[in-house]
């Protein structure tokens, strides 16, 4: 009997006017990148809460991609300022209690870098895949 390969699943958080766009635009143009990324478009990163990011691994997500607008570039001000003050903030403790703090990652990409995006998406999750199952995965 052969053992099925481990293929992570990843959360992501795309901001609508940013990230979300990339990543459609590379659907639409059919670039290839792997499946393993569910996503959830927020209208701004600003608004992902460290609780998020943790329910979403406490229910067995392998990893959290968090992807927005570039530096300067958000369209709510300060939105991706704020979720990078936070995601510094939840790495530690990731590490802390044996999560790993590489299962979240935050990427700026804007609405024309959809290869980019598709390149944030496979990195990750060969990431996540070199990373193994999230130890607070359900059996």
């Amino acid at each position: 009997m052969s053992e099925v390969p481990f293929e992570p699943r990843i959360i992501g958080f795309l901001c609508n006017w940013c990230s979300y766009t990339a990543a459609d635009a590379a659907g639409v143009s059919r670039a290839t990148q792997p499946p393993n990324v569910d996503v959830i478009r927020v209208m701004c990163t600003g608004r992902v809460e460290s609780r998020l990011i943790l329910k979403a691994l406490s229910m067995g997500a392998d990893g959290v991609l968090v992807s927005g607008c570039h530096p300067g570039q958000c369209h709510y001000q300060t939105g991706n300022l704020s979720v990078r003050r936070r995601i510094m903030a939840l790495k530690p403790f990731l590490e802390a209690t044996g999560i790993g703090g590489e299962r979240l990652r935050l990427a700026w990409v804007s609405a024309a870098e959809a290869p980019e995006m598709v390149e944030v998406v496979a990195d990750f999750t060969e990431t996540v895949r070199r990373l193994g199952p999230s130890p607070l995965r359900k059996a």
